[in-house]
């Protein structure tokens, strides 16, 4: 343990019903003079911490003390509010993780493995097509044909996506930088290797963009925020290192809305390709946008509560959330430790299995990520297969009927599920707190005030109010998340995968099994032609 993170020891136990209320007024004090602090417990006209302040404080969480019991609070809480205000000058660096670490593999959860026998599919013979617009919504599996068949360098693939989006970009705001030197350089080398007969995989020579939360050595790394308009970290995400390595070509650094939240950074709005007066939805505001509009084959977004399947919805794109600790997030912002993810954003789904291939396993930095079994699935049978449907789920929903009757068509077998009611799980508590946490600096330095968004929903405002949440709440939600990843277990015993419509149609498997989940969203997909739409939106 380093020393700067050893607690402090106190000089009495604080009764537990009372330490979350200490905490809480600790922060209530945080706008007084630097004068005022101080370690002894005897009030003074300029305490903070009094009857009067620790009975409102009390009363904003629901909670009622006797004069007595409030009295004998104060010298607890005038100790709990020095303490945390000397901590604070210790500086916590983003890499610092909390010490509770969560695993989606919870004690009296199961990992299941995968059931199915991938089945290579046949790419068959490619030929380059005569209108543009079908190079730029081809499938990862033409593309790839087309480069290793050099009909298409990779330099010259790289520059069509390199005006591409800058064609587009006016329209949709997807784009905060171009990294065109660094792209052309890659896709140079990478014709290189080809002229030696060196083909690394399916991805090689593949433009695509990353949300502007992953580290790329030496370009801007902005987080969609104006505080950070000018950063630039040193060295690679390992989801970019390891798209390096398997040939892909980075063209784009993409937005998201501001610290992850929304579709509004700093540069605007991004937009829907569908309908450029709509926003795209967010936080991977960009990598949905840029997908849907034919301006990337693929992107890579991130997710901690809907990032990446509310955009996805809004626009139309063939996207995967992995499980919690599939893919390593080093070299990504955080914004909350226990719920973030990446993961791929691309025209369909067989795509996003490609890229998935590349991205998962650990890499030994990101100490959450499992050494677990994934493979592509491509053509596997998936007949017999059971699919959950969450009782009433589709009967309100456009074309619902359809959507089951392909998967029987399938040969799947649908089953009626009831799942875990969260409505008093109260888990954003853990979303919040957090959060809260990984931007403390930020909200303390009042370099909040410069992000665009500062509405009631906003960053801003949330971090602030959320400064009031004591830690028992925290604590009690994390035991309530246990208790619906239990029921949710018992859900996923009985079924292979779930099929749901939020705004779209929604698959969601088991725990580390993308195979499985692939394989049977892959094939309904490839049933159906909702996913071979274009936007309207036209490179003029």
């Amino acid at each position: 343990m380093s020393p700067h993170l050893a607690p402090a020891r106190p000089r009495r136990a604080a009764p537990l019903h009372l330490l979350a209320l200490s905490l809480l007024l600790g922060t209530l004090a945080l706008v007084t003079d630097a004068a005022a602090q101080t370690a002894d417990d005897a009030p003074r006209d300029d305490d903070p911490v009094d009857a009067s302040s620790a009975r409102a404080a009390s009363r904003l969480v629901g909670l009622e003390f006797t004069d007595d019991e409030l009295g004998q609070m104060l010298g607890e809480l005038r100790d709990v509010r020095r303490r945390i205000i000397e901590s604070r000058e210790d500086r916590l660096g983003f890499d610092d993780l909390p010490a509770l670490r969560f695993d989606p593999l919870a004690p009296g959860v199961r990992y299941r493995p995968s059931r199915i026998t991938p089945v290579a599919r046949p790419v068959g013979d490619v030929t380059r097509p005569a209108d543009p617009e079908d190079l730029a919504f081809a499938d990862l599996a033409t593309l790839s044909a087309l480069v290793r068949t050099r009909q298409v360098s990779c330099v010259e693939l790289t520059t069509f996506f390199l005006d591409r989006l800058r064609t587009l970009d006016p329209q949709l705001h997807c784009v905060v930088s171009l990294t065109e030197e660094r792209a052309l350089a890659q896709a140079e080398a990478l014709d290189a290797e080809l002229e030696r007969g060196a083909w690394r995989g399916p991805l090689h020579g593949i433009p695509w963009g990353a949300k502007d939360l992953l580290a790329v050595d030496g370009t801007r790394t902005t987080w969609g925020a104006k505080p950070y308009e000018d950063q630039v970290l040193e060295g690679d995400a390992t989801v970019v290192q390891r798209l390096d390595e398997a040939g892909a070509v980075l063209v784009a650094k993409l937005t998201l809305g501001a610290l992850a939240y929304g579709d509004l950074w700093f540069g605007g709005r991004t937009r829907n390709p569908w309908d450029t007066e709509q926003g795209s939805s967010g936080s991977s505001a960009g990598p949905a946008s840029a997908v849907a509009a034919g301006a990337v084959p693929f992107a890579i977004g991130s997710e901690t509560y809907g990032s990446i399947v509310s955009p996805s919805n809004r626009c139309g794109v063939s996207s995967l959330r992995p499980t919690f600790g599939r893919v390593s997030r080093h070299g990504a912002m955080p914004l909350v430790w226990s719920m973030d993810k990446l993961g791929p954003m691309a025209r369909t789904l067989d795509d996003a299995a490609l890229v998935l291939d590349v991205l998962h396993g650990p890499d030994g930095h990101d100490p959450t990520v499992h050494d677990l079994p994934y493979a592509v699935p491509g053509d596997a049978d998936v007949s017999g297969l059971v699919v959950g449907v969450p009782k009433g789920a589709f009967e309100d929903f456009p074309g619902g009927t359809a959507v089951l009757d392909d998967l029987r068509a399938l040969g799947l077998e649908l089953v009626d599920v009831e799942l875990p009611d969260v409505s008093r799980s109260n888990l954003n508590a853990m979303l919040m707190a957090e959060s809260a946490a990984a931007f403390d600096e930020l909200t303390r330095s009042d370099r909040d005030d410069l992000l665009v968004w500062q509405d009631d929903e906003a960053w801003p405002n949330l971090w602030r109010a959320t400064r009031l949440l004591p830690a028992v709440e925290y604590v009690n939600a994390s035991r309530r998340r246990s208790v619906v990843m239990r029921e949710m277990d018992a859900v996923m015993e009985r079924v292979d995968v779930l099929v749901h419509p939020p705004y779209a149609v929604t698959f969601t498997g088991r725990l580390f099994d993308e195979t499985t989940l692939l394989a049977v969203a892959g094939a309904w997909q490839r049933a159906t032609t909702h996913h071979l739409r274009r936007p309207p939106i036209a490179a003029r």
